[in-house]
């Protein structure tokens, strides 16, 4: 339970750090979201999701 609170941070620090550094540049792009189609950001949703599992295994073996 732990790892869970630890990971939970950790995207906060990611977040918060992307948005204190380019507050300009998150705005811009949270404008274009809207654009995206639904299936492209439903893969790349799918995609982080994959890339973050693979990661944490890769790192928890």
């Amino acid at each position: 339970m732990n790892d869970l609170w630890v990971a939970l941070g950790l995207v906060l620090v990611l977040e918060g750090a992307a948005y204190a550094l380019f507050p300009g540049k998150m705005i811009d792009m949270m404008r274009q979201i809207p654009e995206i189609p639904a299936p492209v950001l439903r893969i790349m949703g799918i995609t982080a999701v994959a890339i973050g599992w693979l990661v944490v295994w890769l790192v928890r073996h």
